[in-house]
Order: C-alpha cells, then structure tokens, then sequence
C-alpha cells in the first residue's frame, strides 16, 4: 500500500511538473510574440548553415562560400523555408516542425559527411536505394563522431529546446482544413523542383546551380563546391531523374525490325576449339588498381618501391596475355563493373546509373551465364560478402547461377586479411568448384579483401595499407594460376580490378596527385590478365584499351563459343566503338546501336537472340497433367 502511495504521488508530481511546463509555454506564446517571431524567421537560415557547416567546415568557410555564392545560399534558405512553412500548417507547432526538418537535413548532412569519408563520393539521391543495404554498408563505411559534429548536433538541438520554450506556433483558430490545402502545396513546390524540368530548369539557372552534366566522379565533386551540399543534393536529383532510360523510337510500335536492324547478318557456324570446352574462370578484384600508372608523382611524394607491391602481379601477367579495359566506376559501385561483366552491356546506355541491377525486370535475364549454361557449363558465383548487399541473391538468382556463394557459404575453410575474407579463400573455393564439377566451369568471383577501409594495417598511412593488401592479392593469384597450371583441365581465367580504391580525405593520395576532372582518365582504366592452361593462342586480342563489357567477347573469341547474332553484333562493335563510357570520356555521344540493344535486353521484349531463347524457363511448370 505504502509503495503504491510512493508511485502514485511520485506521478502526480510529475504530472503537475509537466502541466506547469505547458502553462509556461502558452503564456510564453503570448507573451514574447517578436522572439517567437525572430525564432521562425531564423530557422531556415539556421538550419541550412547548419546543414552546411557539417560537411567539416569552419564558419570561416561557410562565409566564403556566402559571399562567392550568395544565390545559392538564397536558394537554399528559401527551398528549406518552403518546407517549414509546409511544415508548420500542417501541424502548427513552431517547435515540432523544426525537430522534423532538422532531422531530414542532418540526417541528410550527417550520411553526405560518412559517404564522403569513406569513398569520396558524395551523396546523391540515388543512393537512398541502398537503404535496405544499410547493415551491410555500416560494416566498411567511415562513420567516425567527432566533437565538431557533436557540437553542432547540439547546437541544433538547443535551437530546437529553445523554440520549444517559447512555443512559437500558428494561431489556435486556423482550422485544419484551412491550412491542409497550403501546407502541401509547399512542400509540393520543393518536390516539383526537384522532380519537374519544367520548374527546376529555370529556378536552377534563376539562382546560378552549377548544371552542368555530371559524367565522372571527378565532375560531380566539382559541382559539389560550386553548389554547396543542399542545392548539389537537389540538382543531381533532378539530373538523374531527367536521365531515366527512354525506349528508343519505334521500339513499341516495330521492335523487331528496330532491334534486327543492328543485328549481324553473317554469323560464322564455331563449336569451341577443336571441341573443347575450357573452365572460364572470371575474378573481378576489389579495389584492385596499379598505382604505377603514376609512379612519377608517386616517387616525389615519397613512394619509390611501388614494383615491390606488384610483383605478384607482373608475376601473374608474364603467364598469360595483358591488356586494358575502361570501367564504368570509381572509388565505388562495384556493381556497375560486375553488370558489365556479367551481361555484356554498357552501363552508359542505362544513362549511367549508380546501381544498374536494380533496373532489371522480374525474369530470366540475357546474362553472359547463361549463354555458358546454354552451352553445357556448370554455373557459380561467388562473392565473400553479405548476400543482402546490393541485393544480389535475391537479383542474381534470375542471372542462371547454378551456385551461389556467399560469405556463409564456402565449403573450403575461410580467414582473413584485414577486415574481409581473404582472396587466397576464393582462389581455393574456385579450385574445389573445378575439381567437384563434372561439367566445364564458368564461375564469376567478385572479391572482397582489399574493400576500404585502410585504417587496419601496421602503417599510419592509408595508402601503405592498401598496397600491402594488393601486395598480399597478387602473390595469392599468381600462386593460384600456378596451381591451375597442374591441372588436367583446360582453364581460361580473366582477371580485372573492379576499380581503383577509395583512399579518404581531402589530403589524400589522389588530392596529392593533383588529379582533377581534366586528368582523372587513367583512375578508370584497368589493367587485366587473361591467362590459359592449355596453349591457347591469344595473339588476336585488342592491343588498345575497350570498355569492360567487352571483356566476355574476347574470351568467347578466344575459345571459339558458338555465337548468334547478337554476340556477333557486340563483337564487330568492338572494333568500331571500343571504348563506350562517358566517365572516360566526358560527352561521349550516343551510340545508337548499342544502346538500343541493351534498352531491348534489360528492359524490352529480347527480341535479340540469347541463351534464353534455348533455356528452359524455371518459372514454367513442365509436369505433364492428364484430365479424365
């Protein structure tokens, strides 16, 4: 009894406390109109700075960029005006309106901050499709709380606490349905600028944004400091939105002969090489990327021994054939590589999205895979990471994969190097799927050892910690082609980095290089190795440098698979167009051949020949039913 006196006086004082708080904050309402005024005023200014000065900058910066970019910053305050004032009518507390947009714009600020640190690439709202990845990503990402963030996390919520003092807010007798109609128009003006040329054309170019088209990392981070994070955030938004794929003419109306017009006419009668019918081995290193393309600049900062750190790559090349191909990626979004790669399609005639896998129809798709399957192959991938990451088994199960392997999955013992499963794992894992399948092989391997970060290492350097994983990477591969070498089997492996790695910081390796949008060609170009077991003559290979898609052509060519008109068609492409990518080459125009090819795979009809055309469809049901 005595307890249950203790409890509830203890309520009731605090139950009074509350009603005395909220008597407070009525009677402030009315008694300090001009500060509850000012407070309202100054909140969109406020939070915009805010916004701003998170992406680790001092005040002395942000004034900088105010006085170079006064617009910009009027767009901002007024873009975040729109969405308080919508905001505040539609619930018409002062207060409680602000905790909702200074969680957006910080939380926005905050994800710009760790996505910056960790790969140097900078938000964008495309991104917000690896939100069910989020797991995945905080396990490499950079997130690091530094006291300038905790100061002005604070800062903001001490704006927050003190509006909720005053209690500034709308007149008690404006009804709902009054402010119901305004309060979303408000916030459906911020969302047409955004979403609506029509509206965000020329209110971009009323306030000065930078638009111009944004086709390389280098490009974007450019834009970044001449808009700013919040007008960036939004420009790029309605960029990519304006970039979304178009059918091309007459597909609905004719897609047969649209689609047929680029396909190849000849089409030699090839069974593989004198029948045989070589493993295909395909391993698609993380990060992986030689440093020595700028050995020069490297030396005046310090790093003399880069040739140490790649002797098991030049190890690895002095067995097989070398060349180069263009990546559609840097610094991140090994995904765009791996599309290519497994469909042979340029990422470009997608309008270069970050996440092309995510465009896929829910179907059987035209992969590289399954023209192997179609051919007799066993089929497997394999990729020591989380399975949920960009959602790759639940999307890649449409690809024709036999085998699916993922960081839970390996039959062979696994450890690892840093942060990730070790290479020498997947090597081995390869090697077991070789020896325990009866059929010829085709395996893609995505690696994962040498993904940032680059913290873990015994340097204080992030690039010396790199190297030393690359370093560790190579000698496995070479050691692993050796072993191949003593197999019975006939083996063709392709090895490619699927771009070069994300060093952090604005101090960092590729700030020292001094490497701009002018000059960052080189940061898409990778050197690969093609490597065989069997004496195959790989003299015909392209001596200059071709878009990685291409990569599964010239191993098709090399082992003479049998082709169709589509396969073909991409072939002799490659002599004409051989490099298809506009982060290589900024404005590249159009190709219209391939680019109605990939629209016909990926999101058309198919009308193009594949290996589905010969494929069962899992989805049918073949059984055999008998009525009476």
């Amino acid at each position: 009894m005595k307890e249950h006196m203790t409890w509830h006086n203890c309520f009731s004082s605090v139950r009074a406390w509350f009603c005395s708080v909220h008597e407070k904050r009525s009677y402030n309402t009315l008694r300090y109109p001009m500060t509850n005024r000012l407070l309202l005023i100054l909140y969109p200014i406020f939070i915009v700075c805010m916004a701003e000065l998170n992406q680790d900058k001092y005040p002395s910066k942000l004034v900088l960029f105010i006085t170079d970019h006064p617009t910009i910053m009027l767009f901002n305050v007024l873009i975040a005006g729109l969405i308080f004032v919508g905001a505040l009518l539609l619930f018409r507390s002062g207060w409680f309106s602000m905790l909702l947009e200074s969680i957006l714009y910080m939380a926005l600020s905050i994800t710009e901050l760790f996505k910056y640190n960790t790969n140097g690439n900078h938000l964008i709202m495309t991104d917000m499709k690896l939100f069910r990845s989020v797991k995945s990503l905080t396990s490499f990402a950079y997130i690091k709380i530094t006291p300038r963030l905790v100061l002005y996390i604070s800062i903001c919520a001490a704006f927050i606490l003190l509006a909720f003092w005053f209690n500034p807010r709308l007149k008690m007798r404006i009804k709902l349905r009054k402010r119901l109609a305004p309060g979303l128009a408000c916030l459906i003006a911020c969302v047409m600028v955004v979403t609506v040329p029509a509206v965000s054309q020329p209110v971009y170019a009323l306030f000065g944004l930078d638009t111009k088209e944004a086709d390389n990392t280098f490009i974007l981070n450019e834009k970044f400091d001449n808009n700013g994070f919040l007008a960036f955030f939004m420009q790029t938004g309605s960029e990519n939105l304006s970039n979304q794929l178009e059918e091309p003419d007459d597909y609905k109306q004719d897609s047969d002969d649209t689609v047929k017009q680029y396909l190849s006419k000849e089409v030699p009668d090839l069974d593989f090489d004198n029948g045989v019918k070589p493993n295909v081995v395909e391993i698609m290193s993380e990060s992986f990327a030689d440093f020595r393309a700028f050995s020069d600049k490297l030396a005046e900062l310090g790093y003399t021994d880069l040739d140490s750190y790649y002797s098991g790559l030049d190890r690895a090349a002095s067995m097989g054939t070398e060349g180069t191909l263009i990546v559609p990626t840097y610094a991140s979004y090994t995904v765009r590589t791996e599309f290519e790669l497994l469909f042979g399609l340029p990422v470009k005639s997608l309008n270069d999205p970050n996440m092309p896998q995510r465009m896929l129809l829910t179907r059987q798709q035209p992969t590289v895979p399954s023209y192997y399957k179609s051919w007799g192959y066993s089929t497997a991938y394999v990729h020591p990471f989380q399975s949920i990451f960009y959602s790759r088994k639940r999307i890649y199960g449409q690809f024709n994969f036999d085998t699916m392997i993922f960081e839970d999955d390996f039959t062979v013992p696994t450890t690892t190097y840093g942060e990730y499963i070790d290479d020498n794992v997947v090597y081995n894992q390869i090697e077991s799927l070789i020896a325990s399948t009866n059929e010829p092989l085709y395996v893609h391997a995505t690696t994962m050892q040498n993904h940032q970060p680059y913290t873990d290492g015994d340097s204080d350097d992030e690039f010396v910690n790199y190297l030393s994983r690359l370093q560790h990477s190579a000698d496995g591969l070479a050691d692993f082609l050796e072993r191949l070498s003593q197999i019975d089997e006939p083996t063709i492996v392709l090895f490619v980095g699927d771009h070069f790695p994300s060093l952090r910081g604005d101090d960092g390796i590729y700030s020292q290089l001094n490497i701009t949008s002018e000059n960052c060609s080189t940061l898409y170009e990778q050197r690969y190795i093609l490597w065989n077991n069997y004496g195959l003559d790989t003299s015909s290979l392209a001596t200059e440098a071709v878009s990685a898609f291409y990569a599964p052509y010239l191993v098709m060519d090399l082992i003479d698979a049998p082709r169709d008109s589509f396969t073909q068609s991409m072939m002799n492409e490659m002599e004409v167009e051989p490099v298809y990518s506009t982060n290589y080459m900024p404005m590249q125009e159009a190709d219209k051949k391939l680019d109605t090819l990939t629209y016909d795979r990926i999101l058309g009809d198919i009308i193009s020949p594949s290996a589905l055309d010969v494929l069962p469809d899992p989805t049918e049901d073949t059984t055999e039913t008998t009525t009476d």
